[in-house]
């Protein structure tokens, strides 16, 4: 039995305002009805409907979407934070994208949304020893999205990755909690070595694009990275940096860089 409108938005306010976006959207465009009704309104819940569709999005004629909508669906179920962290970065894109205008769009059209919760399906599977099938995620996330995060990165939630596009995360990389980066950041190594070799981030970090954070180095909570820098060095927290190599520049200009967006120095 469905669940009446007033009370799944007490149960679950984000999905309950999916399916809302999701019906006036058909309603808008009835040519999308169908691609609406099987992504959003014929499912019961959030996790059901983000399950279908990173199952579309990461089946090939290898994996078909049948057997990858198990494994997500199996995911979903044993690890209920992995829907959680979806959530949070669902709204963490809405307040901090001003391209995006409702909670559907994520879900729908995003890449750098898709390629994240795709990330965390294969990173499950990376710590239940499922390594293979955690290795074909992040090769169909590379393929699909241009995105490569490695299963065994740790991203925390409230995570935004705008445009996305040659995003690059190491596997012993860390990210914390409400970090923003946009498109061609790389977090990675320095060589070959083979132990820790990737950056720490901490939360709240804005990480501009192109910029390169490199080593086993940690980025302090609220720093701001600029746009094409390469950061070799520890750099401590609320600060700003840029430049190759870069430098600290400033402070970081306000309390939560990566909510803010504001990506201007004024030499504060």
């Amino acid at each position: 039995m469905a669940i009446p409108q007033a009370q799944l938005a007490e149960i679950d306010p984000v999905w309950s305002r999916i399916r809302s976006e999701a019906e006036e959207a058909v309603a808008a465009e009835p040519l999308m009805g169908g691609l609406i009704h099987s992504g959003v309104l014929h499912h019961k819940s959030f996790a059901c409907a983000l399950a279908y569709r990173l199952s579309l999005k990461l089946a090939s004629d290898e994996m078909p979407a049948q057997i990858l909508r198990e494994i997500v669906d199996g995911a979903y179920g044993a690890e209920p934070e992995l829907v959680v962290s979806a959530r949070a970065d669902l709204v963490a894109t809405y307040e901090r994208d001003p391209a995006c205008h409702r909670f559907l769009q994520p879900l729908f059209y995003f890449k750098g949304y898709q390629a994240i919760q795709a990330y965390r399906l294969g990173h499950w599977l990376w710590m239940q020893g499922r390594l293979d099938l955690a290795y074909f995620v992040q090769m169909r996330v590379s393929e699909t999205f241009g995105v490569d995060i490695h299963p065994a990165a740790k991203i925390g939630r409230g995570v935004m990755i705008d445009h996305a596009h040659s995003v690059v995360i190491g596997e012993t990389a860390v990210v914390g909690d409400n970090v923003s980066m946009l498109h061609s950041v790389t977090l990675g190594g320095t060589g070959k070595e083979e132990q820790d070799r990737h950056p720490k981030i901490g939360n709240g970090v804005l990480i501009g694009a192109g910029a390169k954070v490199l080593g086993n180095i940690r980025i302090g909570d609220c720093t701001r990275i600029a746009a094409g820098s390469v950061v070799l060095m520890d750099i401590p927290a609320c600060k700003t940096v840029a430049g190759v190599p870069a430098r600290i520049v400033g402070e970081a200009g306000c309390a939560q860089p990566s909510v803010s967006m504001d990506q201007t120095f004024r030499g504060e």
